[in-house]
């Protein structure tokens, strides 16, 4: 990715507000389990969107600063996200079902699109799945809350496996729905978007392309009644 500093330093000194990172965590964190746990506020991941690009704007000038920069190279950006997205499937599928099913169990009706049929329905969750989870979980948990979190210790190494750690729960538990196995699931594959993210510098495209292949995949293999 391009290289992104603050415009000014009026915008540096904002950004290293860790009471205010802290502040924003928090927020974020109440949304997630209030919305996806208790069930007793509205969707939290437009707020959450909401929320990372003001806080951007503000902090930052640009909404590039978490990871929407024109990359150096798109090909290996969707190379990456491509290889991304197959790890996490085949993990799903040899490691995680395997082992999860047995002991945990998944809710019913855990995969909304199960039963899905026509080429409407097709094409309504091929557009569900690059704009609000693809577009929409990328920028609110592994752009925004791994960030914030981060922001707190100053970005150290320790402090983005925090950050890695702790949006990857609450990606998981925003998976509620569908049960036990369905939040750690759903975990697992938040730690591998935010590897992703992490291991090229914050290219916050690879985890969006990454997300939105391995959905797509999995929405295909239910389409044509290839899923497990």
């Amino acid at each position: 990715m391009r290289s992104f500093k603050p415009r000014d330093e009026k915008y540096a000194t904002y950004a290293n507000s860790r009471w205010l990172s802290l502040a924003e965590v928090i927020v974020g964190s109440l949304l997630v389990l209030g919305y996806n746990v208790l069930r007793i506020l509205p969707n939290s991941l437009p707020l959450l969107v909401a929320m990372a690009l003001i806080s951007f704007r503000l902090r930052a000038g640009s909404w590039m600063a978490m990871g929407l920069g024109t990359p150096k190279s798109w090909g290996r950006t969707v190379l990456f996200a491509i290889a991304t997205a197959v790890v996490q499937q085949a993990l799903g599928a040899f490691v995680e079902d395997p082992l999860l099913r047995p002991l945990l169990p998944y809710s019913a009706g855990a995969n909304p699109i199960d039963g899905l049929h026509g080429s409407i329905g097709l094409l309504s969750w091929l557009g569900i799945i690059w704009t609000y989870a693809a577009f929409g979980e990328e920028i609110g948990y592994r752009g925004y809350l791994l960030n914030r979190v981060a922001d707190i210790a100053d970005h150290s190494r320790v402090a983005l496996l925090m950050g890695l750690l702790w949006s990857s729960l609450l990606f998981g538990l925003a998976h509620w729905y569908q049960g036990p196995a369905g939040i750690v699931s759903a975990a697992i594959s938040g730690l591998i978007f935010g590897a992703a993210y992490l291991l090229t510098g914050k290219n916050l495209w690879v985890a969006i392309f990454a997300h939105g292949f391995s959905d797509t995949m999995a929405l295909l293999a239910t389409f044509f009644g290839m899923a497990g």
